[in-house]
């Protein structure tokens, strides 16, 4: 009677041990996916994807700020694959920024302009920022011309660490007027909806009905 018993423990131990082996990995994604969800809270990761690329520029040269390096934010069109410039110490970093949309990674061209920008620039190193992520080849080439790449979740972590004073929405907000309006080159200003909710609008409206959330 004992040994039937024992086998009767051992059997429900087996299909207990089997059932529980069954649901840890799906544990163990859910427990992620809540530490991921936080650090994305903590970091405001959702207000940097609704910057345009002129304020993740200027977000990005305040968190190197922070690290003590003197920050150039270059002029558009005239800056040879290099959005900002940084310098400490006798020691040049060019930063290549990309702030894309859901799903969009960044593509070898990133790699090849910012390496480019280094040798422009006479640079110590090349950096690609982004708070997407990147391509196969993207990495394949960084890893071979020795560009330093930060993708969604090295962002994230690198923002938390740093701890900066500055949000990502309020440089934003700081930066409206210095922005044109993507749909008829207007300058864009901060409005006020009929609930009392700020935006941003077009000063060409009602011509114009561009807006973007604060």
């Amino acid at each position: 009677m004992n040994l039937d018993n024992d086998l009767i423990i051992l059997i429900l131990a087996l299909i207990f041990l089997y059932v529980i082996s069954k649901f840890i990995p799906s544990i163990i994604k859910y427990v992620k996916s809540i530490k991921i969800k936080n650090q994305y809270q903590k970091a405001n990761i959702k207000d940097i994807d609704r910057m345009s690329g002129l304020d993740f520029e200027l977000y990005l040269s305040i968190l190197f700020k922070k690290l003590g390096y003197r920050t150039i934010v270059t002029n558009g069109s005239h800056d040879f694959g290099a959005d900002v410039i940084l310098k400490k110490n006798n020691h040049k970093i060019v930063l290549q920024a990309k702030r894309y949309g859901y799903k969009k990674n960044v593509s070898i061209s990133a790699i090849q302009e910012v390496f480019s920008a280094q040798q422009y620039h006479k640079a110590d190193e090349c950096w690609v920022i982004t708070n997407s992520y990147f391509t196969k080849s993207a990495k394949k080439l960084a890893s071979a011309c020795d560009v330093k790449l930060k993708d969604r979740q090295d962002l994230v972590k690198w923002i938390i660490k740093i701890n900066p004073d500055t949000k990502p929405n309020e440089v934003k907000r700081n930066n409206v007027e210095k922005r044109l309006c993507p749909a008829c080159n207007n300058k864009l200003i901060i409005r006020k909806s009929k609930n009392g909710n700020e935006f941003i609008g077009c000063t060409n409206f009602p011509v114009c009905k561009h807006t973007e959330t604060l």
